[in-house]
């Protein structure tokens, strides 16, 4: 079975107010993308609920919304193998992808890296969170192809396997 989560629980696992999600999901940034079959209100995936904590760490350190937008947009396009090996860093103006120590190396010595998210790291901490809080099972499950639900079916193999 797949499991979603509810605003306030993915509130909670992503560390922001309802007012951010719902403000997020009204404008399009990230919202809920497991659609139920029962006709339920959407429900949030493991996958948006890590986008959500990426978007909050991005916005804490005064990255302007617009470059979050762009780096959300690009981020969606990838599969969560490739998100488990992205460092974003950033400048403070820009948001840059770097996929081996290398390009985090390249980067900090052409002096335009100041931080970084390693996603694989918050993916982590998050399988924790989640595991403490409650989700909605699903009736039916979702397709293996769904990339929503590609974080929550490898989260599941590792419990069991």
């Amino acid at each position: 079975m797949d499991v979603g989560y509810r605003g306030p629980t993915a509130c909670a696992a992503a560390g922001i107010t309802y007012r951010q999600l719902d403000y997020w999901a009204r404008t399009g940034l990230v919202g809920p993308s497991v659609q139920p079959d029962s006709g339920d209100p959407p429900l949030y995936s493991v996958r948006d609920i890590l986008l959500l904590k990426v978007v909050k760490r991005l916005l804490d350190t005064g990255i302007s919304l617009q470059q979050i937008r762009t780096a959300v947009d690009h981020l969606r396009c990838r599969g969560t193998a490739d998100l488990a090996q992205i460092t974003l860093m950033s400048d403070g103006v820009s948001v840059y992808e770097c996929t081996s120590p290398d390009e985090v190396v390249d980067l900090m010595q052409g002096g335009q890296g100041v931080f970084g998210i390693a996603l694989g790291r918050v993916w982590r901490e998050l399988e924790g969170t989640l595991d403490d809080v409650p989700g909605e099972r699903l009736s039916e499950p979702l397709a293996d192809n769904h990339p929503a639900d590609e974080l929550a079916r490898r989260r599941r193999e590792r419990k069991t396997g």
